[in-house]
């Protein structure tokens, strides 16, 4: 796919976001919050990044993605859909009764979709394994995974990661998308994994720290994570829950809930 720049990246994002707010405010479900949280980094890579083939999407070759915050399924989804995978008009049937856009992706029904995710904490050992996969295939290809905060909490997220120092798995970039709260709380109040990246350090990851929502550091930082070599990559990005638009950001209400029909309005007019 032609590379897009940053501002015409910013315009994606934009209807990306139109795309989150529509589709959970028309279903009256979903997970609007972390959806916009981990819209820059998947534009970023499904329109910059990423190695793939909307029109072959078992394309061998293809990089991989795996959203292991599968909560987060609408900028999946959307993403999907801008980059060619299947018709945008379709993803206002999110969550509808027999419709391929699940609340959480499932491989066996889209196309794009690399694993079926919801279940927290698990992402990072599914992309391990694809990075395992390709070792031993011989390919060049990278799998990306996108995990959340709250999944910090997960025993199996530092499993994973014990596994993949000890193996030397690289071609594996991982975004940790760190928006500062999960389902019930604040990550500070839940369960405080800070330092987490001197924890992620100490696990013989390297690592990263960027702004989540600037698209040159995401740009830059997997540039340079891809130049190293025998380990694997965590990227933490800082970003903020429901990102676009005022009356989400920061705001952990919007977690599961959706909005209503008049705040989707507010919200469509803030991202037009």
């Amino acid at each position: 796919m032609e590379k897009l720049s940053v501002e015409q990246l910013k315009l994606k994002a934009k209807l990306v976001r139109r795309h989150i707010v529509e589709m959970t405010g028309a279903a009256a479900s979903g997970h609007p919050g972390g959806s916009l949280s981990a819209t820059d980094m998947l534009v970023a890579l499904y329109f910059n990044l990423m190695d793939h083939n909307p029109q072959d999407p078992q394309w061998p070759d293809r990089d991989r993605l795996i959203l292991s915050k599968g909560h987060a399924s609408p900028a999946l989804y959307a993403a999907l859909a801008e980059s060619g995978y299947f018709d945008p008009k379709t993803l206002i049937d999110f969550r509808k009764l027999g419709s391929p856009l699940q609340g959480h992706p499932d491989r066996r029904k889209l196309p794009g979709v690399e694993a079926s995710t919801g279940s927290l904490g698990q992402g990072l050992s599914i992309g391990i394994g694809m990075a395992l996969a390709r070792r031993l295939d011989k390919k060049n290809y990278y799998t990306y995974v996108i995990t959340s905060d709250g999944e910090m909490n997960e025993g199996q997220t530092w499993e994973a990661a014990a596994m993949a120092a000890h193996h030397k798995v690289d071609h594996l970039i991982a975004f940790l998308d760190d928006n500062k709260f999960q389902l019930d709380d604040s990550t500070k109040n839940i369960c405080d994994m800070e330092p987490v990246i001197e924890k992620w350090k100490a696990f013989r990851w390297h690592t990263f720290e960027i702004d989540g929502h600037d698209f040159k550091q995401i740009l830059h930082t997997v540039e340079k994570a891809k130049k190293v070599k025998d380990v694997p990559i965590m990227i933490r990005a800082h970003t903020v829950k429901g990102k676009g638009v005022s009356f989400m950001e920061g705001n952990n209400a919007f977690h599961g809930v959706a909005p209503t029909s008049e705040q989707v309005q507010k919200a469509l007019k803030e991202l037009s």
